[in-house]
């Protein structure tokens, strides 16, 4: 199962694409870069299609995205909010299942810790995914941390209900629910 994360952001929205099975590997990984001086309708469009793209380049399964945390400045968080709504729009159209974590969930599934840096967020993944170096920039990173997280729960999920004798808790078909 392909699995895309995303870090959203207006500057630098990261994006990781993980294949899911009894090892996780690294499909693809970069980030999408919009022009600072461009207005906000601009910045968000781009980030859009570069979503879009990365969608119709891989076909995940599932998107794994960053859930929006409260910076101190409201107007940081109001902008963060327009870029993951755009980017949760390109999933949902191209009926990708979403799932949502919030930074420190993804952090501790990966790191161990709530708390961990960008650094050793980057660390963890190349030794997870048996990576000679850490996937770079950071936000690629969070990305496939994003992503990872989201393997690890949905595995954790069918295993626990193959145990329990429920069957898969996502269908194998192209689109799920949340």
């Amino acid at each position: 199962m392909l699995i895309l994360g995303i870090d959203p952001g207006t500057a630098v929205t990261g994006y990781g694409v993980v294949r899911a099975g009894t090892t996780h590997t690294l499909v693809e990984c970069g980030v999408i870069r919009t022009k600072a001086d461009a207005p906000l309708p601009k910045r968000l469009h781009d980030i859009s299609e570069g979503v879009r793209e990365v969608i119709a380049r891989h076909r995940p399964a599932a998107m794994a995205v960053e859930s929006a945390f409260y910076a101190k400045n409201v107007r940081t968080t109001l902008v963060l909010g327009h870029a993951r709504g755009v980017i949760l729009l390109a999933g949902e159209e191209a009926q990708v299942a979403i799932h949502e974590y919030p930074p420190a969930e993804i952090k501790k599934a990966v790191v161990g810790t709530g708390a961990a840096t960008k650094t050793q967020v980057q660390l963890m993944v190349a030794q997870l995914l048996r990576l000679k170096t850490p996937p770079q920039p950071a936000d690629a990173a969070d990305a496939v941390a994003a992503a990872l997280t989201c393997a690890m729960r949905l595995g954790t999920q069918r295993a626990l209900a193959a145990a329990r004798g429920i069957g898969p808790l996502v269908p194998s078909a192209r689109r799920s629910r949340r």
